[in-house]
């Protein structure tokens, strides 16, 4: 019986299967999440989620300073969610001297929600500016309940979270540098 096993292929391909499929169905699950970005000489671009679903598309306007996002609806055909922030060369202390050199980024955080069906989203928009060595976080105030009853959202004003020095750290952790 024994030399019977050892010859047969099917068998063993049978259980190698079986065992795969075991182990495969024990192991935890972890999503995968990716974000994109791009630039131009005077916008950039990114991407990243707002739940577990859907995704922002995030634009930044070198010339105004301005940030704005936009959600695609369920459906797939349109936009649906519309976010701003004006001027963030004002929170990054950008020397109206000095040409700024913005870079832009997504991340992920749970952050704590704010009261009622709207929380911040499941992704914080970074953006540094290379000449002051300023780096600042915003989040879109989302609601997963407002998407999905299919009403349009917005514009509202995206969420300034943090602003900090990445470049000649004069300031302590949480602390905006003097400047």
């Amino acid at each position: 019986m024994f030399l019977a096993w050892k010859n047969s292929r099917v068998a063993w391909l049978g259980v190698g299967l079986m065992v795969g499929l075991i182990v495969g169905g024990l192991w935890p699950n972890t999503p995968l999440h990716a974000v994109s970005t791009d630039r131009s000489r005077t916008f950039a671009m990114a991407t990243g989620p707002v739940d577990e679903e859907f995704e922002a598309v995030y634009f930044l306007d070198f010339l105004t300073g301005d940030l704005n996002a936009v959600v695609l609806g369920q459906q797939g055909n349109a936009f649906t969610a519309f976010y701003f922030y004006k001027n963030v060369i004002n929170d990054l202390r950008v020397d109206p001297a000095k040409s700024p050199n913005f870079m832009m980024t997504t991340g992920m955080a749970n952050l704590r929600g704010m009261v009622g069906a709207v929380r911040p989203s499941m992704s914080v928009v970074y953006v540094a500016e290379v000449t002051s060595g300023m780096v600042a976080a915003y989040a879109i105030p989302w609601s997963k309940n407002m998407h999905t009853s299919g009403r349009m959202i917005g514009p509202m004003s995206m969420m300034p979270l943090a602003v900090t020095r990445f470049r000649a750290a004069t300031a302590g952790p949480g602390e905006i540098p003097p400047g």
